[in-house]
C-alpha cells in the first residue's frame, strides 16, 4: 500500500493529528477511516467475510482504494453481498453488473463472484458458518512475528496459513483466491493483526481480538489437508461434547 509523504521509520505516519498510524493508512483519507475502523478488528459476520473475500478478488490488478471507493456500488449491485441471494443471479444479472459503470466490469471477476457466492452457501451448510470455517484458519501466535514491523510484513506477504486457506477454498471450487488475496483477508477481517508496532490503533485491535469469541465448526467441514489449529481442534471437540 502507498507510503504517506510524512512517513517515519519502519512504515509508520504522522497525520495531521498527530498519531502514528500504519504509514499506508494515510495516504487518503478513505483509508484513514478504513485503517481506524475497520482493519484488523474481528469479524464474524458472514456477508462481511464474504464480501471482503469477492471485494479482494475484484482488486487483483488495481489499487484497494479503487475498490474502496467503489464498495458502496458494489454492495448495491451485489444485493449486499447476501450470497444466498448472489448464488440465484443469472446471465441476465451478469448482463447488468457489466453495464455497472459504479463497479469494476470484468466479466471473469463478476462471473467469480456468483460460483463463490454458490460455494459459500454449501461451505455455510456444512460448517454452520463461513466465520466458523474462515476463522480455523487463524495462524497459531508461536508462528507470529516477534514484532510486525514494516519490514517483516513485506518479506511475508504469503503465510503457511494463507496458502493452506487458498487450496482448501480451490480445492472447493473458489476463485480468485490466490495465497495473496487469502492473506490480504485475514489482515482485514483480523485473524492477524499487522498494524505495525508504533501505531496507535493496534493496541485497539489487540484488545479487541483478545475478547472475541471465535467460531465453532458445528458440523465437521474441517479444512483438508491441513489440520486446524489446535486450539480450534479442542474447541470443536468440546462443541461436539455439548451437542
Amino acid at each position: 500500500m502507498p507510503q504517506h509523504a510524512h512517513a517515519l521509520d519502519d512504515g509508520l505516519g504522522t497525520g495531521p493529528d498527530g498519531r502514528a498510524r500504519c504509514a499506508w493508512g494515510l495516504s487518503a483519507a478513505d483509508y484513514v477511516r478504513y485503517h481506524d475502523e475497520e482493519w484488523g478488528l474481528p469479524v464474524a459476520d458472514d456477508r462481511r467475510l464474504f464480501e471482503k473475500l469477492c471485494l479482494e478478488g475484484f482488486q487483483s490488478g488495481l489499487s484497494w482504494l479503487t475498490i474502496l471507493r467503489k464498495r458502496e456500488a458494489f454492495r448495491t449491485a451485489f444485493a449486499g453481498f447476501d450470497f444466498e441471494k448472489v448464488a440465484r443471479f443469472g446471465a441476465r444479472d451478469v448482463a447488468r453488473l457489466l453495464g455497472d459503470a459504479g463497479i469494476v466490469r470484468h466479466r471473469g471477476k463478476i462471473e467469480a463472484t456468483l460460483n463463490n457466492a454458490r460455494r459459500a452457501c454449501e461451505l455455510a451448510a456444512e460448517a454452520g458458518s463461513l466465520a466458523a470455517y474462515f476463522w480455523q484458519f487463524e495462524p497459531p501466535k508461536a508462528s507470529r512475528p516477534e514484532r510486525v514491523t514494516w519490514a517483516a510484513l513485506r518479506a511475508q506477504p504469503v503465510t503457511t496459513e494463507s496458502k493452506a486457506l487458498s487450496r482448501d477454498l480451490k480445492r472447493r471450487g473458489w476463485a480468485f483466491v490466490g495465497p495473496t488475496t487469502c492473506y490480504a483477508f485475514m489482515q482485514a477481517m483480523g485473524l492477524v493483526n499487522d498494524h505495525v508496532e508504533g501505531c496507535a490503533v493496534r493496541g485497539r485491535v489487540e484488545r479487541a481480538r483478545r475478547g472475541f469469541e471465535r467460531p465453532v465448526v458445528v458440523d465437521g467441514a474441517s479444512a483438508e489437508p491441513e489440520p486446524a489449529p489446535a486450539s480450534r481442534a479442542r474447541a470443536r471437540a468440546v462443541a461436539r461434547g455439548r451437542r
